[in-house]
């Protein structure tokens, strides 16, 4: 199957899914909806990512990024909830779970999500006209070379001796979600990968217990957790270094 065809069933398939996510998340019973929502708006970023100069593109493109904007605050108080239920703070964790639903019915109602849908239904006829006009020769190439680029970027970074953990979580993200959608054309190993994997998983851990800290200053009945979150993010933020180091020899500035 030609590229041109992948992407396309690949779209198509992520919108079956986002249709699905957005049907449990009106039914209210999957606690898991939201995040594979995000999840799903992430890979179809991820998938277009590398053709975002062209037109046919950037409108979904753009729609699925105020998707992930819009629902990021919601999923972020979503894992404070289960965190808070995890260290038994039930109280604090009832109340935030309390204005969830209204905040999932903003979510539904929004026109980023009928934008996305909306381009989604648009996006096959423009992307097969621009086809038809040679937009896409040598895409392959293109990817290639953008994920060459995303690599460059991380080692740049990795070898920084004052590196932002902040940006190294968003370069690793791309990375990993960008190779993720075109695994043939990456030149990331598969060893490469799954350390990849493994930091954005501690980066993960990390920013989230910054993000409670930083909640905490606002949120009083947050502040008694402060000094465990703090301890932890210190842990998960020097696993993530140790991965890193791995990360760092294997892959080089090209």
């Amino acid at each position: 199957m030609h590229i041109v065809d992948q992407i396309l069933s690949r779209v198509l398939g992520l919108q079956v899914n986002l249709y699905a996510c957005e049907a449990r998340l009106e039914a209210g019973t999957d606690p898991e909806s939201l995040h594979d929502l995000r999840i799903a708006v992430r890979r179809l970023r991820s998938l277009l990512h590398p053709l975002r100069a062209h037109e046919s593109v950037l409108l979904t493109r753009n729609a699925a990024a105020t998707v992930g904007q819009l629902t990021t605050p919601v999923r972020d108080l979503e894992v404070l909830a289960t965190e808070l239920e995890r260290r038994g703070a039930i109280e604090a964790a009832a109340i935030r779970r309390a204005s969830l639903r209204d905040l999932y019915l903003e979510i539904l109602g929004s026109p980023e999500l009928d934008r996305l849908f909306m381009s989604l239904d648009l996006w096959p006829g423009d992307f097969r006209s621009a086809e038809r006009d040679g937009d896409f020769a040598n895409i392959e190439l293109k990817i290639s070379r953008q994920l060459r680029k995303q690599i460059n970027k991380l080692s740049v970074a990795l070898h920084t001796k004052t590196h932002d953990p902040h940006e190294l979580r968003l370069l690793t993200k791309r990375l990993r979600y960008g190779s993720e959608a075109y695994p043939k054309l990456s030149p990331v190993t598969p060893d490469s990968f799954e350390l990849l994997r493994a930091a954005q998983s501690a980066l993960g851990d990390w920013h989230d217990r910054y993000q409670w800290c930083l909640r905490a200053n606002e949120d009083v009945d947050l502040q008694g957790l402060v000094p465990e979150w703090q301890q932890e993010s210190e842990r998960y933020l020097a696993d993530a270094e140790l991965t890193f180091g791995k990360l760092s020899a294997l892959i080089k500035t090209q």
